[in-house]
């Protein structure tokens, strides 16, 4: 049975995240939205305290014996992000150790991997020029050299990429394979080859880098790659998509959405304090249609992110305890990312001038909310993998 009160050792992290976000990350919003690409030093000690845990922000899949429920490391990753995104969602992002690169490692990698880099700072190299959502058509090329991989290629859009020490690099071993021969490798920032190309110039989240990579014969040891070389096939001898580096997803789609449920409620907390001061209080004893147009509006969102935040729980839970959860990781990534960007513009627009004006942080809230519902699968693509998972279509059958 699901139970999706948070335990107490979750509470607990929470509570005391967020005193971490109101203390140690708020006062430096709007310093590193103004000082883009700055490194924010002050977030070391954040990283610090946080400790090991947000090393790994998808958590780890645990071995749970049979018949125990369990709220482990990802229940424990979501309730963190909830509280860090809630102070912001930029610095998180450029805090150490936050990298969506070591979430792959936890998903795919030996143990020997895990215990090398997983406590690396790791960036996720994913999306090149021209393959945006579609992973499918990875361009970069891996190439066995005897002992070492040879990679070939350029990535965009790298988030942390800069400041990382681990790159997780999506290439194909066959280009004419198609999906099936697309596999993940791990580069160690400083190999030969490997060079950071230029940073961009953003909407939102500017306290964290977001890079361009070139890889030209970049030489990486045989051990590197996550998961097998091998290009996985089923009982009929078909080649399988993507082999296991999707399972990347299934890790890194709950903290994302857990991200943009952190920053709608800290939108929804900014703007129900400004509009009290107005006059305007929300109160859950009026029936429906005794409630002003804005109190109608606040109660809806309320709904809604509630709605979103009770999906990413349960595609946690459902991660901890072993279950397979591609279509929940998926359905709380389009709810909360879509749910998000309604709630932070729609609250900069009830405050009105006090919204729009730099002198409060509902705009920036609603400028770093945007990305959250591109990365790590656009609004379009979860629905997309959703109704496969619904229909029992594959991704030949249904595009």
């Amino acid at each position: 049975m699901i139970n999706l009160e948070l335990a107490k050792k979750h509470r607990e992290t929470f509570e005391q995240v967020m005193m971490l976000a109101e203390h140690m990350m708020r006062p430096y919003s709007r310093k590193y939205d103004k000082e883009e690409h700055t490194y924010p030093k002050e977030m070391e000690e954040v990283a610090k305290l946080i400790g090991s845990a947000r090393s790994n922000p998808g958590g780890t899949r645990e071995a749970v014996p049979e018949g125990t429920v369990v709220n482990g490391g990802n229940m424990g990753s979501v309730v963190g992000l909830f509280g860090l995104c809630w102070g912001d969602t930029g610095l998180f992002l450029g805090m150490p150790g936050s990298g969506l690169g070591n979430a792959a490692i936890s998903a795919v990698g030996t143990p020997e991997q895990k215990k090398k880099f997983g406590s690396s700072y790791a960036a996720m190299c994913i999306t090149e020029p021209g393959t945006g959502s579609d992973s499918a058509n990875i361009s970069t090329t891996a190439v066995l050299d005897g002992d070492e991989w040879v990679l070939n290629g350029e990535k965009i859009f790298v988030t942390d990429g800069e400041r990382s020490d681990t790159l997780v690099v999506w290439a194909t071993l066959d280009k004419s394979l198609g999906k099936a021969a697309i596999k993940s490798f791990i580069v160690e920032k400083g190999t030969p080859g490997c060079e950071v190309t230029r940073l961009e110039h953003k909407l939102g989240i500017r306290a964290s880098d977001t890079a361009s990579i070139s890889f030209n014969d970049c030489r990486i040891p045989k051990d590197n790659i996550l998961g097998s070389a091998e290009v996985a096939t089923d009982a009929e001898g078909r080649k399988k998509a993507f082999g296991g580096v999707m399972q990347t997803f299934d890790n890194t789609r709950p903290p994302v959405a857990a991200m943009a449920i952190g920053v709608s409620r800290a939108a929804l907390d900014l703007c129900q304090e400004l509009l009290q001061a107005e006059g305007v209080a929300l109160t859950y004893d009026k029936k429906p249609c005794n409630l002003s147009a804005i109190e109608a509006e606040l109660c809806q969102m309320e709904a809604e992110w509630n709605a979103a935040r009770l999906l990413v729980l349960k595609a946690a839970w459902m991660a901890d305890n072993k279950t397979p959860n591609s279509m929940e990781a998926s359905m709380c990534k389009a709810k909360a990312g879509r749910v998000g960007n309604h709630i932070t513009l729609r609250c900069v627009a009830l405050c009105q001038s006090l919204g729009y004006s730099e002198t409060y942080l509902l705009e920036k809230f609603a400028r770093d909310s945007k990305i959250l519902d591109i990365f790590e699968g656009t609004q379009q693509i979860q629905q997309l993998i959703v109704a496969r998972r619904v229909l029992e279509k594959s991704s030949a059958d249904l595009k």
